[in-house]
């Protein structure tokens, strides 16, 4: 371990005890090492898996030569996170690219509507469904783009924003303001109806949405969908150069260089709580490793909670709201090695990166409804991704390494029959709109929602968002309502990954709030912060109980974790 202060102003000692504990090495968990690193603290990373990266992780695994992202692929948020840009990371490997278009939206009948990084090419694309859509696209951009930077700054920030909020406020004046909240409650259906005649500009806004779990007619649909399609219009959807994981390897890169460190497969099994704050963690194997400062979680709400902390060591209303905790949907992700680009019909399609097909705006509709009464939909929404499109070294030259992925219904078994004909329904629909799709597969890796939570545990079920993104499970209400932030019940345990505030998505903001959070904590204004968090919690929660409780909490048994995960 390095000796130097940190920024508490206390030298850390030359011995073996870090400073801080971070659990998992997703992009939250080394987002946050990094930065409690740059402040002088001894920082280990546990990964329970051999792998680093979490969700952000490639790997050749449909045919040799052809490379996969495992799990997310595009990243317009962390092109214009403030946090992942502050870090340097094209001094580490990082380097980006971007597909010809961003997305594009193909209709049953084979029509389109294109998204490019040129906003008057996107006008274009839109009018052609209703003359003058293309003009209220140009609009809605202009209007983005007056208050691009403090939109970004509030959503990134730990709560509550009040600068960022305030200088959003200055710039859209009382009225804007008041349109800005009407926003963030409007369904993305009746937004596009509102701003648009025809139904491509619409679609891409809804389209976008259900990059979440928002259906098109959910309250709060519509900031997503807009902020998504407004973020792919000004960074794009870049992708990194050879593969979703050089930007994880880059930020392991980064840790390593300024003297932190990542442990692989080293599961954490308990969280050490003594004196009612957080000591240190033990792995499965029964070593202890104990932190100085702090202990930050990157994996979800219900493992750190349930499992790492134990219920019995929580206020009794916090663990009540935690059994309301809402997981979004279960993911199936099929990847493809194809001897040729994907044929498609509609010409649009070809040079986009990210294309949505399978339904129009009313189909969107009946599939989030199929979903939210748990039906497998019979006409899938489509999330298709063209990796060699984007970035040439991803497959051979003159083939595509290409994705696919969609939701199946929650609380329902996922049986191999259904994955397989869910799959082949995938299939069909893309052979409707790229005929002789299938002569062109020379490789298919098939992940199910079982399948995914194998590779990354904290993906549970197939989730990939820590937690619904829908508007009751946002801001204050993430979490559980009342926290809304890195601080937990636990003093020094802090939530670094996607369950918290504002959840979902690569942008770091999660690590990045708990890594300041947990700074703030060993501060010399630390204890009076901890004073003022005890006391609101204790008025939403009740009495913490963490401070009667032994030191090693017990852990659930196999059978009541599993029971907390459907």
């Amino acid at each position: 371990m390095k000796t130097g202060p940190n920024r508490a102003g206390t030298p850390t000692r030359g011995d073996d005890v870090p400073d801080a504990v971070v659990i998992g090495a997703g992009h939250n968990g080394l987002v946050a090492a990094n930065l409690l690193a740059d402040a002088g603290w001894d920082v280990v990373v546990c990964e329970a898996t051999p792998h680093l990266g979490g969700a952000v992780r490639s790997a050749e695994v449909t045919t040799p030569g052809y490379l996969s992202d495992l799990f997310s692929a595009f990243y317009p948020l962390a092109a214009a996170s403030p946090v992942i840009n502050a870090l340097d990371l094209d001094k580490h490997g990082l380097s980006w690219t971007h597909a010809p278009a961003v997305v594009t939206h193909v209709f049953p009948d084979d029509s389109s509507a294109r998204l490019s990084r040129d906003v008057q090419a996107t006008a274009a694309s839109v009018d052609k469904f209703a003359a003058g859509d293309g003009d209220a696209w140009i609009r809605m951009h202009e209007e983005w783009e007056q208050i691009r930077q403090p939109v970004l700054d509030a959503l990134l920030h730990p709560l509550p924003a009040l600068m960022p909020v305030q200088r959003l406020a200055r710039t859209l004046g009382v009225a804007g303001a008041l349109r800005m909240a009407r926003l963030a409650a409007l369904p993305v259906r009746r937004f596009g109806e509102e701003r648009f005649n025809g139904v491509g500009g619409p679609m891409l806004l809804a389209g976008n949405a259900l990059h979440a779990d928002l259906p098109p007619d959910g309250a709060g649909s519509a900031v997503y969908g807009w902020l998504l399609a407004m973020l792919g219009q000004s960074y794009g959807f870049p992708v990194p150069v050879g593969g979703a994981g050089r930007l994880t390897e880059s930020l392991g890169n980064r840790l390593r260089s300024i003297g932190g460190s990542v442990r692989f497969e080293s599961p954490v099994e308990s969280i050490l709580i003594e004196g009612g704050r957080a000591s240190g963690v033990r792995l499965r194997g029964g070593e202890v490793i104990r932190a100085r400062q702090a202990v930050l979680a990157d994996v979800t709400a219900p493992i750190l909670f349930r499992e790492l902390v134990g219920e019995s060591r929580l206020p009794a209303r916090f663990v009540a709201d935690l059994r309301n905790f809402q997981w979004d949907l279960p993911t199936l992700k099929i990847d493809w090695a194809l001897r040729t680009p994907v044929p498609w019909t509609a010409a649009e399609a070809a040079g986009a990166g990210t294309v949505h097909l399978g339904v129009d705006l009313d189909g969107l509709t009946d599939y989030a409804a199929d979903l939210a009464t748990r039906r497998v939909p019979d006409r899938p929404f489509l999330l298709f991704g063209q990796m060699t499109t984007s970035d040439p070294s991803r497959s051979p030259e003159g083939t595509e390494s290409a994705w696919a992925y969609t939701h199946l219904p929650p609380g329902v078994e996922h049986t191999d029959e259904m994955v397989a004909d869910h799959v082949a329904l995938v299939e069909r629909t893309l052979e409707r709109h790229a005929p002789g799709f299938g002569d062109r597969v020379v490789g298919r890796y098939v992940q199910s929602p079982g399948k995914i939570e194998e590779e990354d545990p904290s993906l549970v079920g197939g989730t990939v968002n820590g937690g619904t993104a829908q508007l009751h499970q946002q801001l204050i209400f993430r979490p559980v309502p009342g926290l809304g932030g890195a601080s937990t019940p636990i003093d020094r345990l802090f939530l670094a990954g996607s369950s918290a505030h504002p959840g979902g998505g690569v942008h770091g903001a999660p690590g990045s709030n708990a890594a300041h959070a947990a700074l703030a904590r060993a501060g010399a204004l630390g204890g009076a912060r901890r004073y003022l968090t005890r006391t609101a919690l204790s008025r939403i929660y009740g009495p913490d109980r963490s401070t009667a409780m032994p030191a090693v909490p017990a852990v659930p048994d196999t059978a009541e974790v599993d029971a907390t995960r459907r």
